[in-house]
């Protein structure tokens, strides 16, 4: 019985599949009275769905276009804060920020020097940058929602995590933010720093007066001839502004870390590529610093390169770069003219400078940090 079931079902089967190929049977009389079967033949085309059409969005390529007739790349930094974006008394940049910018410069150009650096103070950063004064903004700036929805302007990744800080004299008794009630703290004006003071403060019932400045150098002047008891910023700031203080050693960072601070580059919104470029250019440092390759051996290692991402991140193969607009020894330039992640680092943050910070969160993943490169294929 079971044959017989099995049976019957390929044959309704194979009938359903003769009816669908062969069309739909009908009778017409025939002119002698008898009916006549006629079978009619359904031909189906089957047309495979069209890929869409790729439109690059308006504003798309117009700031490489830009920077490469002009010239040179316009970068937005800090000029008072040793270690990240500094003017020495020569008149020349320097910083972790401001590596960041000549890292950017050397992708597009090859050449690390073909950069004019921007001053920006903290009020005026994102206007500079919605105007169009600067094409990037490189000064330690924090991620956050609102800035990224309502500035105008897309973050890139974080190339510094920090948090803000508190400092103190040293014989002022100082060792908590309680210890602050009724006193008088410097703080700069148009910063998160600004309102995260203000959050922390209320929620532990603390009642202070926030002395506001415009820049880092009025806001720290003020602090050092007494005019507040405190001052604060992201703790990568205090540690940098103490180390041109008239004594370092008399002033102390609290053990307190009041906020998250993901520091990194800023870019206008509408211009995908241009974003794409400053984030890759990031992620190369990294990357740099993950394969081991530095501006001293890069050469030597693309010479014998076998691993087949340190041969696309090299430009040896898989045209990386034109897929940015560049060339394909874009993070290569980089590499070479400049360093990896953990040279620059070290030449401005690292444990023979003024402003050492240890790297902390600023460590690759391998080592226990957040910095993390996406793969380069």
């Amino acid at each position: 019985m079971r044959k017989i079931f099995a049976i019957t079902g390929i044959l309704i089967v194979a009938g359903l599949v003769l009816a669908a190929c062969g069309g739909a049977a009908t009778s017409a009389p025939s002119g002698s009275g008898e009916t006549v079967t006629v079978k009619e033949t359904v031909i189906v085309t089957v047309v495979a769905p069209a890929s869409p059409a790729v439109v690059a969005p308006t504003g798309y390529g117009v700031t490489l276009e830009t920077v490469k007739a002009r010239g040179n790349l316009i970068c937005g930094v800090n000029s008072q804060v040793p270690g990240f974006g500094y003017v020495d008394a020569n008149g020349n940049f320097s910083g972790f920020d401001v590596d960041y910018c000549r890292a950017l410069a050397a992708a597009i150009f090859g050449d690390p020097t073909k950069v004019e650096f921007r001053p920006v103070t903290a009020a005026e950063r994102f206007t500079a940058l919605q105007s169009g004064e600067i094409d990037i903004l490189s000064r330690n700036t924090t991620w956050t929602l609102v800035r990224d929805t309502e500035l105008g302007g897309n973050f890139v990744h974080t190339t510094f995590y920090d948090g803000q800080g508190m400092m103190v004299p040293a014989d002022s008794g100082i060792t908590t933010l309680q210890d602050l009630e009724g006193g008088t703290i410097c703080v700069q004006t148009g910063t998160t720093t600004e309102l995260n003071l203000a959050d922390v403060m209320a929620s532990l019932g603390v009642s202070y007066t926030p002395a506001v400045f415009e820049d880092a150098d009025a806001t720290f002047a003020a602090y050092s001839e007494g005019r507040c008891d405190a001052v604060t910023t992201d703790k990568s700031g205090l540690v940098s502004r103490r180390t041109v203080l008239a004594d370092p050693a008399a002033h102390v960072i609290l053990d307190v870390t009041m906020s998250k601070e993901p520091l990194g580059p800023m870019v206008r919104h509408g211009d995908d590529q241009w974003f794409d470029i400053a984030q890759w250019t990031v992620f190369a440092l990294f990357a740099g610093e993950e394969f081991g390759i530095t501006s001293a051996n890069v050469d030597e290692v693309k010479a014998s390169a076998t691993a087949p991402e340190v041969k696309r991140l090299l430009g040896l193969e898989g045209d990386l770069g034109l897929k940015l607009g560049l060339t394909n020894d874009w993070a290569y330039n980089i590499l070479k003219l400049v360093g990896n992640y953990e040279e620059v680092y070290n030449r401005n943050l690292g444990p023979d400078t003024p402003t050492y910070i240890p790297r902390g969160l600023n460590n690759l993943y391998i080592n226990g940090g957040l910095l993390y490169a996406p793969p380069f294929r």
